[in-house]
């Protein structure tokens, strides 16, 4: 059901399989439809226009009904349009599979006689087939499959390389299995989606190749025929009988657009980044959607370089809501570093994506909240001046610079770009800024290694590429996405003392977002605790690490290891964090947290101060810290 509400939410693919349905369900119950037989001649009836008495779509010159044979010819021409189909398939995802998995000889042997196969038109190699083997429907059948198998088993090839040298193949590998049985459980399922999508893109012109090849008299042979011959045979008499050609020309028409439109629609249904969000493209900036109450307000009268009000951004998707950030609010002054912590879905990124409007929408949508930046709320700007801010006077860096850098340009080009994308430089000066740049964050050998790929690189060094393309436009403020997840320890170690040191001495403000508290420890002045959306507790770093005032701080903390500490038992947390469409009454973390009580479970429950400095969404925190 899920596969079909994804399929209809494209509206052209739902029509077309309307359409679609509504032939092949003719089409099948043709015995037990009220029709003329379709091979019956009557000279007395040739030629009659449509709507005759009893000729609802006219007779052709030997007076047989159109209509009746329409209707079996297109049993035929589905017949054999998806016959074609899975053997082109199976025969052309056979050989990409074995190309793909074992390489080499094997591989060259099978992708040089695809490449022979591709060489030649696929219209003219269909013909010279037929030619060979004689005209017929089993042999134009064979012809249209053989021109096919090349576009399957390319593309299951390409897959399939990607494939063979992931981990769970190696762990397959490694386990005994043999290869047959990699092939069979392992790639197999992985690339069925991709055989899917092709089968339904190219059905359509299965139909279409056949139907040609029939109009020219290679295919059905009478009596019997498809829609290409019934087209072939109203040739004839075109100038006399127009409608005999044009009934079976839309007929094809709309059978084989119907068909490509759902083809489309499979597609779309299947592919992972859309059925996970919508098949619509994102914006270029987050959509907002705001309430009355959130026009005409005015900025915070405190000093921060940043300032986020009641915050909500939402997804929207098959009627449900997600709220991943749930009124949150916080501020960062100039020069400090902000941690925001929490677990995988605590709403973390989401927060920092949604201050420069880069949350995709659709799904995303920022239902509420303002975002203060220099008197102006950014989630006002229009899009121009919210792409001078990006990289300008608000820069970011993600989580992965594998992902983020492009992997076909020098890294000193993408510097470069970053650079002149906001300042009117001569390439030659960017370039030397680039360079100047790749020193400060110390990469060695700045000059040279500015003319690398990414992929030439070391995690470590792509990270300060990352960060040196967010230095670029000398900006204000700072956001780091986990920037330091991926790399080992001591490599991480120098991340975080170059972004300490960058903060120190540029005057940034650092909004530091990251899982580990251990981290938080060494770079953060402040942190913001977030789970499922919200902000459950916030103060000075020190403060909170020596007495986390909620429960979930608490935990966070314990799971974190100490050097030294042999006696201390790391104890995870129970449970799972809630569904942000399905949020419980009062706290939600009262399902995880052992010191829960009745009333913890109903209500809302604010972010209160509970000390100089301190808040905490946490009906016994102040109970908890003594105060």
């Amino acid at each position: 059901m899920r596969f079909l509400a994804l399929l209809l939410r494209n509206r052209l693919a739902g029509a077309g399989l309307v359409v679609l349905t509504i032939i092949v369900a003719i089409a099948l119950l043709a015995p037990l439809l009220p029709l003329h037989p379709p091979n019956v001649t009557a000279p007395a009836n040739r030629l009659l226009p449509p709507l005759s008495e009893n000729h609802l779509l006219g007779t052709d010159e030997l007076g047989r009904d159109l209509l009746s044979r329409l209707v079996w010819g297109a049993r035929v021409s589905l017949a054999m349009g998806i016959t074609a189909t899975l053997v082109a398939a199976l025969a052309g995802s056979t050989i990409g599979l074995l190309a793909g998995y074992f390489g080499g000889r094997l591989d060259a042997l099978l992708m040089r006689s695809i490449d022979t196969l591709m060489a030649f038109p696929y219209i003219l190699l269909a013909l010279a087939i037929v030619a060979v083997l004689g005209p017929g429907l089993i042999n134009a059948l064979y012809a249209v499959a053989i021109v096919n198998i090349p576009f399957f088993a390319r593309a299951i090839r390409g897959v399939t390389v990607g494939l063979r040298h992931r981990d769970f193949v190696d762990a397959a590998r490694l386990s005994g299995m043999s290869h047959a049985r990699i092939l069979v459980s392992e790639i197999l399922p992985n690339v069925m989606p991709v055989i899917v999508i092709t089968m339904s893109t190219t059905v359509g012109w299965m139909i279409l190749e056949t139907a040609g090849l029939s109009f020219l008299g290679l295919g059905s042979q009478p009596p019997q025929a498809d829609l290409g011959s019934i087209l072939g045979e109203g040739r004839r008499v075109m100038l006399t009988a127009p409608h005999v050609t044009t009934v079976a020309g839309v007929t094809i028409f709309v059978l084989v657009v119907s068909i490509n439109l759902v083809g489309d629609g499979i597609r779309d249904a299947l592919d992972p980044r859309l059925s996970g969000g919508t098949l619509a493209r994102p914006a270029p900036v987050t959509r907002i959607a705001r309430g009355a109450e959130d026009e005409g307000a005015h900025p915070p009268a405190e000093e921060a370089a940043l300032a986020i009000e009641a915050l909500d951004t939402r997804f929207e998707l098959d009627g449900r809501v997600f709220r991943a950030v749930d009124g949150v609010s916080l501020a960062i002054r100039p020069g400090e570093c902000l941690g925001i912590v929490g677990e995988s879905g605590s709403g973390k990124s989401v927060t920092a994506l949604s201050i420069l409007g880069l949350v995709p929408s659709p799904p995303g949508i920022v239902r509420g909240g303002r975002v203060w930046h220099d008197g102006r709320d950014v989630l006002a700007l229009s899009a121009e001046r919210l792409r001078a801010l990006r990289g300008g006077r608000i820069a970011y860096v993600f989580q992965d610079p594998s992902s983020t850098l492009h992997p076909l340009f020098t890294v000193g080009d993408q510097i470069v770009e970053a650079i002149r994308a906001h300042r009117p430089l001569s390439r030659a000066k960017a370039w030397a800024e680039a360079v100047a740049l790749m020193e400060r964050v110390r990469i060695p050998a700045a000059a040279d290694r500015a003319r690398a790929l990414p992929h030439e690189l070391s995690g470590g060094q792509r990270q300060r590429v990352a960060i040196a393309m967010a230095l670029a436009n000398d900006p204000e403020i700072l956001i780091a996405d986990e920037p330091t997840t991926a790399l080992d320890v001591t490599v991480q170690a120098e991340i975080l003392t170059l972004l300490d040191d960058l903060r120190r001495d540029r005057g940034l403000a650092l909004v530091f977002i990251t899982h580990d508290f251990g981290i938080v420890s060494q770079i953060c002045d402040r942190v913001c605790v977030m789970y499922a959306g919200r902000i459950v507790e916030e103060g000075p770093t020190q403060a909170l690490l020596d007495a986390p005032a909620h429960p979930y701080t608490r935990r966070l903390i314990g799971c974190v290891p100490v050097l030294g500490s042999r006696g201390k038992t790391l104890a995870p947390i129970p449970g799972l964090p809630p569904s942000v469409d399905a949020l419980p009454d009062g706290c939600a973390f009262a399902p995880r947290c052992d010191r829960a009580r009745p009333q913890c479970r109903a209500g809302t429950i604010p972010l209160d101060e509970v000390a100089e400095g301190r808040k905490s969404r946490c009906l016994f925190a102040r109970e908890v810290l003594g105060s």
